[in-house]
């Protein structure tokens, strides 16, 4: 079969309700990796095999192996050939996926990167499916082939093994726990004890806010010590380059701030070295910064500018790994972005706290709202008006605006009230947001919003009970 495949429609049923066999009959302790490359632009993309791998063991709920949760850009389906029993399903979503809502990938210029779909070592041959979402939200197979579990082309190296790793915390079987591996980028061998201590920092962060608070148990976090020869991330933008293991750079899509790794198979091998169903990673940086792509990275800057508040790092630590974890959305729209129509004004978000409001499509928050009047009213025009204004001010007239900003999204009389409030998802008109305010919109600590909650707490349940 052809390793090179181009793209083609199909319908997916969904795999809502459907119980996934024995995890046992299927499959052994161990996990396979499989790296593949896509290259294209806004209107065409081609797949293409790298390698496979067998890795250590698989960290994920053996008794969780379908996923119904509809969230993600692209689906990975794993199905017995000899009967077409689904065995194994995944969400996720991709930096490419992003990179095609960009001028650069509309304006027919081809791209290729580097992307994993992990799932636990099949004892016979299995059939592996690919899914992408298409601009109406309807996916369609992009990659498909059977892979024969005992092939000698399966690599089985060890990787990464000078590299050190430890348990930050241990709460138990990882197969049964939310396993988050941490790296660092732009840490010499002489920084580790700065990298050690920034995870601590912002492991503390995370369990500082609901519902991670109650559910800290269920996590483990691992430490996996990655050396870079220099220290520092890139800033194209300004000229800067270093040599680093994970090759994580600002400027992602032209964005200043936006801080993702372009080495896929430098991180996937540094994290196999423990059971993870996560990666962050953390940045020997102190510019603002940060990003998160749902099922596959979470990345947080860790120093701080002179003039910057100390908990804005923080921040972006837990607002990325709500993207990461959980698939949440950006709820914010006043903020500039490398995008162009992220989300189709016509097509209902898969995000579980982002929606269009479209004629005859069940809310997704709908038990959560109670009386509250759909769209929900809140200032709106006079928050967008002190927005701009705030654009052009001096500094000190700039804070007094901030000021004003944030009295309105601390209304008493919407505090907590879960409702449609419009603006969310880099859009101004027609997406709305379960919340006057969430971490998901706004950059401070306020907590997230009960359906952001609930969100969190549904995939902890995935991955653990």
């Amino acid at each position: 079969m052809s390793t090179f495949v181009k793209f083609f429609a199909i319908l997916i049923f969904p795999s809502i309700g459907l119980t996934s066999a024995p995890c046992e009959d299927f499959f052994t302790d161990f996990t396979m990796r499989v790296d593949y490359f896509v290259t294209g632009n806004a209107s065409q993309e081609f797949y293409s095999l790298d390698r496979i791998y067998q890795e250590g063991e698989w960290s994920g709920n053996r008794k969780s192996l379908i996923d119904s949760s509809n969230l993600g850009g692209h689906y990975v389906r794993v199905y017995d050939p000899d009967t077409n029993q689904l065995l194994f399903s995944r969400g996720y979503c991709t930096m490419f996926s992003e990179w095609k809502t960009t001028e650069e990938a509309q304006s027919e210029q081809m791209y290729t990167m580097h992307e994993t779909v992990r799932f636990p070592f099949p004892r016979k041959s299995v059939h592996l499916d690919i899914e992408a979402r298409d601009r109406k939200n309807q996916f369609y197979t992009v990659f498909s082939m059977v892979i024969d579990p005992h092939s000698q082309s399966i690599n089985k190296e060890k990787k990464c093994e000078n590299y050190k790793s430890y348990a930050l915390r241990y709460n138990g079987d990882p197969a049964r726990k939310v396993d988050v591996v941490i790296l660092g980028d732009g840490y010499t061998k002489k920084e580790m004890k700065s990298f050690r201590k920034s995870a601590q920092k912002y492991t503390k962060a995370l369990f500082e806010i609901e519902p991670y608070v109650s559910c800290r148990e269920c996590f483990n976090i691992w430490l996996v010590e990655t050396i870079s020869r220099d220290s520092g991330i890139d800033l194209p933008g300004e000229g800067i380059w270093r040599d680093t293991a994970l090759g994580t750079s600002y400027y992602t899509f032209g964005s200043p701030r936006y801080l993702l790794p372009v080495d896929n198979k430098a991180i996937r091998d540094a994290a196999s070295v423990v059971p993870y169903d996560c990666i962050v990673i953390l940045t020997n940086s102190a510019r603002y910064g940060g990003g998160g792509i749902y099922n596959w990275i979470a990345t947080c800057y860790t120093g701080k500018e002179e003039a910057d508040p100390a908990w804005w790092s923080e921040y972006v630590f837990t607002h990325e790994f709500g993207h990461l974890f959980t698939g949440l959305g950006d709820e914010y729209y006043t903020s500039d972005v490398a995008y162009s129509e992220f989300y189709p004004t016509d097509v209902e978000p898969w995000e579980p706290n982002i929606t269009a409001l479209l004629p005859q499509k069940p809310l997704k928050w709908q038990d959560q709202i109670g009386d509250t009047p759909v769209p929900t009213p809140w200032a709106k025009a006079e928050y967008d008006s002190l927005d701009q204004a705030r654009r052009t001010a001096n500094d000190s007239v700039r804070l007094e605006i901030a000021q004003k900003m944030k009295e309105i999204l601390q209304n008493k009389n919407l505090t907590g009230v879960v409702g449609c409030f419009e603006g969310a998802g880099y859009a101004s008109h027609g997406l709305y947001r379960p919340a006057i305010d969430c971490r998901m919109f706004s950059k401070s600590l306020v907590d997230f919003c009960p359906v952001c909650s609930r969100a969190i707490k549904d995939m902890i349940y995935f991955y653990t009970k």
